[in-house]
Order: structure tokens, then C-alpha cells, then sequence
């Protein structure tokens, strides 16, 4: 049983007039971009999907800020003290090729088709029943993960600044709805461009006063080495099939279960981050959105993981009985130890900003699905566009309210990176399964795509409530549950649809247009914007350059 998510009540910080004009400054900035961005809001398309009009390194950059909430800050520090450089898989494995697959495969369909969300896209390939059930899950999705980065924030802001929860969580909600009703995706994407460099801004100084406060890289390797044996610094070492490491699983599980299943299952079908790149300019601006964002995303796990190993020298006991610091405190503590005022304002306006983009991120693309998916084509059909784009308003509103409700489901967990990977094995997996058999195969029917994603959601929740939870098979860690999880969600999905594929009716072959691999679209077809000959511009190699310099990075870390 975990304990609850709260961050030890000595974590206040000695903050001053300085850094709340800081952090006051910030808010109003976040507002105006809102007030901006409104004037462009004259179309559903422009609402939800900022018209299709946006530069590559704009949607690029909040690509990679939608994923900078609580799951990177908190989490991925929290990761780090529990598990050590094991957090590099999360990155280099988890994430670079999964972003790298989505450039160069699944964009030209995402885009090619024009479809608005994720679920549309199941909706041309499988059927209504698919395309509902999808949605369905999405939203309900949506809403836990911005509940997830609505709670840490809350509980960071009560910590570290004495406010009470409730009032750090209106505070915050009132903001992201506020620029999110007024400017559509545009205010969240050029606030999540803003909040990029606010994030940074905090977290190169935590990470470079925690590094010298420990003696540099090879003094906090030597103490961690000595304290927590010598696997704990690298990627690889006792992973071997059988062999115990912190992390609770082996090479296989991390490749198949975080590597291949929960990775491209989350950046692949993940609509937070897909609608991103739907609203670039051209395909090509569509296809370099995930591919410029990987090169940060390369880098960004320094600034999370050598914060979470300097908390682990600075406090050995943190996350146990005998400490009254939990894993999820380790940026808070460093923050309090290290950083002067003015400093300390920033690390805070960075701390929120970033728990805004996560919580903005995933309520812009529910009010996108709910409406577009849900509401326009089920409940209130054929109405005029302005009708859509006021409903639009009105579901973010609700949307935010009830990420309030869903913010204190992550309080049983200890590692909220934790949660999130489960949230991701039970949702984003199964609808994953259906997107690569239906992109690559044919035959693959229409019914086969909602029963796939029964049989995944089913196979994954049981895995973990039972196998998992009532001990059935010994899994050493939450993360080693979550892996496995996956991996079942993952087959039980694919077993299901090829079988139910065998006795179902496929969709004619002139349907599948520009929805199976091998098939074109008009729109997949479109010529290279002027300009976009250079090698910059060219998604082949940027992608490719990305999994290079990922792989390279391993080498230091893998011995």
C-alpha cells in the first residue's frame, strides 16, 4: 500500500516580494497571449485546431512542453531517487523512436486524412463503434492525466508557498481555462512555447547547484555507488533475465513492455501531443513537429534525473519509513536548499508552468474529442460552426472542473510517474494496438478495431488489479506491473482483432485510401512547401539523426 502523494510540510520555501512579482508577471503574460490569440479564433478548425496554420518549431517546441508536466518534473525526479540512471530508458528508449515513428510513418495518415482527433482516424479506418468507444476512452483519459498535473501542483504549491490546496488549484484551473476558452489550441501551444523556456529557466539551476553541492558527476556517481551498489548508475547493468536491479524488470520487459508497447502507444496515438502537429502548416511542418522535439527531449533527462540523484546523496533515506521525505519531493528540496530568491521565483514560476502545459495539454485536446467526436456526431449533429466553437467553450469549462474531481485519485501514489505509466498501459496501449494492425494491415475488419480495444483495456486492467495487486505473480515494483500490463494489453488486443478479423467482413479496399500502409491519400500527396528542400527541413533526417544521438548517448551509461 503506498502512502499518500503530500510533499513533508518542511518543505516551505522562504519566498519574498521578488519571486511572487516573478510568478505575478508570468500569469499576466500567460493571459495576454490568451487575449491574443483570440482575435484568430473565428472557425471551429482555428479553435481546435489553430486553423492548420502553425511553423514547424512553434509546434515543435510545444510538442515537447505538452509532455514537460507533472510526469517530467515531479516524476521523473522521483523516478531517479527510487531507481537511479534507469530513468534514461524513459527517453532514449521510451520515447526517441516512438517520436521518430510517429515524424516519418504515422503523420502523412494523421494529417493526410485531415482528420481532426486520434478517433476520427478510427472512425475511417474501422467503424462507428470503434470511433466511440475510442473517444470515449480518450476523454476519460484526458481527464485523469490533467487531474495528475492539477494535484502536483497543488500539492507543490501548498508545500513550498503555504497556500492551501484549494485555493493553488482554482487559482491554476482559472488560468488554463481562461486562456484556453479565449484562444483555442493557438493560446495553449504559444503559452506551452513560453512555458518551454520558462521550465528551463527553473531547472539548469537546480540541476547545476545540485551537482555542485555533491562534488560534480563523479562525486555523486561515487556516493550513490557506494550507498546503492553499483547498478543504480547505470542503464543496463543487472537487467539480465533473472538478475534483481532496482528498477523491478529486465532487458526484455524495458524493451517490449516501456521501449515498444507504452512508448508508442503513447506518443503515436496520445492526442495531447498528436493535436500539436494537426495544427502545423503543411505535412511536411506536420511530419518535423515531433522530429524537432525529439532532439530536447534527447537532453531535457539531465535536467530531470540528476536532480532526483543528488536528493538521494543529499537525503539517503528519502521515499522509506525512515525518511519524512517521499520520492516525489526531491526538485521541492532542492529548490528549498539551493536556490536564492529571484532564483527561487523562477524555479517556481517553472514548477507551475509546467504543470500548467501538462494539465493544458490534455484538457485542449478533451474538449477537441468531446466535441468533435462525441457531441457532433452522436449528440447535436449539423449544427453551424459557431455552435461548435461555444460548446467548445463550454466543455473546456467542464473539462477543468472535472480534472478537479480526478486531481485526488493520484494522491495513493507515492511515484506519481508511476500512476501515470499505469493510466498509460490501461488507455493509450490498447488504442495503440488497433492504430499499428489497422495502419499495416488490410484485412484487418471493421469490427475488429472495437473489439481489440476491449480485449487490450480488459487484458491490461486485469493484469494489474489482480495479477498484479492480489499477488497472483510476483512483480517486484509498480513500474515492473505497469511494463507488464502493457506488454498484456498489447497481445490480447492483437490476438483479438486477427481473430475476429478472420470471421468479419473487411473494409473495401477503396475506403482504405490513405488509411493503410502502402496507399496514398491526396492529401499525403501534397508537393514540398517552396523552401522545404532544405536539410533541416527533410523529416528523414532529422529522424534518424535523433536515434543516432540517442543511442550514442547510452554508451557512458551502460557499463
Amino acid at each position: 500500500m503506498h502512502t499518500p502523494t503530500y510533499l513533508a510540510a518542511e518543505l516551505r520555501l522562504p519566498t519574498n516580494w521578488l519571486d511572487y512579482t516573478i510568478l505575478g508577471i508570468y500569469f499576466l503574460v500567460v493571459l495576454g497571449i490568451g487575449f491574443a490569440a483570440r482575435r484568430s479564433v473565428k472557425t471551429s478548425l482555428d479553435f481546435f485546431l489553430s486553423g492548420r496554420s502553425l511553423p514547424a518549431w512553434v509546434t515543435g517546441l510545444a510538442f515537447i512542453a505538452a509532455n514537460l508536466g507533472a510526469t517530467e518534473i515531479l516524476g521523473m525526479a522521483a523516478n531517479s531517487a527510487q531507481y537511479g540512471v534507469y530513468t534514461t530508458h524513459w527517453y532514449w528508449i521510451g520515447a526517441i523512436p516512438a517520436m521518430v515513428f510517429l515524424g516519418l510513418v504515422m503523420m502523412p495518415f494523421y494529417y493526410g486524412s485531415k482528420v481532426r482527433s486520434v478517433p476520427e482516424f478510427l472512425l475511417m479506418r474501422f467503424d462507428r463503434a470503434a470511433h466511440l468507444l475510442s473517444s470515449i476512452l480518450f476523454a476519460a483519459a484526458a481527464i485523469l492525466i490533467a487531474g495528475v498535473n492539477l494535484y502536483a501542483l497543488a500539492i507543490v504549491v501548498e508545500a513550498l508557498l503555504g497556500w492551501p490546496q484549494w485555493v493553488a488549484i482554482v487559482v491554476a484551473g482559472a488560468f488554463v481555462l481562461g486562456y484556453i476558452t479565449l484562444g483555442g489550441l493557438s493560446s495553449a501551444i504559444y503559452n506551452e512555447v513560453l512555458q518551454f523556456f520558462v521550465i528551463l529557466a527553473a531547472l539548469i539551476p537546480i540541476t547545476v547547484l545540485g551537482l555542485k553541492s555533491v562534488g560534480g558527476w563523479d562525486g555523486l556517481s561515487d556516493q550513490l555507488t557506494a550507498s546503492r551498489g553499483d547498478n543504480f548508475m547505470t542503464a543496463w547493468g543487472g537487467t539480465g533475465i533473472g538478475s534483481d536491479n532496482p528498477l523491478g524488470a529486465n532487458w526484455l520487459t524495458i524493451v517490449l513492455g516501456l521501449g515498444f508497447v507504452l512508448s508508442f502507444g503513447y506518443w503515436t496515438t496520445n492526442f495531447a501531443e498528436v493535436q500539436r502537429a494537426l495544427s502545423a502548416k503543411n505535412l511536411s511542418a506536420a511530419q518535423r513537429t515531433p522530429l524537432i522535439a525529439a532532439f530536447p527531449k534527447i537532453f531535457i533527462v539531465f535536467l530531470v534525473m540528476i536532480p532526483g540523484l543528488v536528493a538521494a546523496v543529499l537525503v539517503p533515506k528519502i521515499g522509506t519509513s525512515g525518511s519524512d521525505l517521499q520520492y516525489n519531493d526531491a526538485i521541492p528540496y532542492l529548490m528549498q536548499q539551493l536556490l536564492p530568491n529571484g532564483v527561487l521565483g523562477i524555479a517556481v514560476t517553472g514548477l507551475l508552468a509546467a504543470f500548467m502545459a501538462g494539465m493544458a495539454a490534455n484538457v485542449s485536446s478533451f474538449n477537441t474529442v468531446f466535441t468533435s467526436d462525441i457531441w457532433a456526431k452522436y449528440v447535436v449533429k449539423d449544427r453551424e460552426d459557431s455552435y461548435y466553437v461555444r460548446f467548445g467553450r463550454l466543455i473546456t469549462a467542464i473539462g477543468v472542473l472535472a480534472s478537479i474531481g480526478t486531481a485526488f485519485l493520484a494522491s495513493s501514489f507515492s511515484n506519481i510517474m508511476a500512476y501515470l505509466q499505469t493510466l498509460f498501459s490501461f488507455f493509450n496501449v490498447p488504442m495503440f494496438v488497433v492504430f499499428i494492425i489497422g495502419m499495416f494491415w488490410k484485412r484487418a475488419s471493421m469490427k475488429s478495431g472495437f473489439w481489440g480495444l476491449i480485449a487490450g483495456t480488459t487484458a491490461a486492467m486485469v493484469n494489474y488489479f489482480w495479477i498484479y495487486k492480489q499477488g497472483i505473480i510476483d512483480i517486484p515494483s509498480d513500474q515492473g506491473a505497469n511494463f507488464v500490463s502493457a506488454i498484456a494489453g498489447f497481445v490480447a488486443g492483437a490476438v483479438v482483432m486477427v481473430a475476429v478479423s478472420l470471421f468479419t467482413a473487411p473494409k473495401p479496399a477503396a475506403e482504405l485510401q490513405g488509411l493503410v500502409y502502402g496507399t496514398r491519400s491526396p492529401g499525403m500527396a501534397e508537393p514540398p512547401a517552396e523552401g522545404d528542400d532544405a536539410w533541416y527541413r527533410k523529416p528523414a533526417l532529422l529522424g534518424w539523426g535523433a536515434v543516432i544521438l540517442a543511442a550514442v548517448c547510452y554508451i557512458p551509461f551502460s557499463f
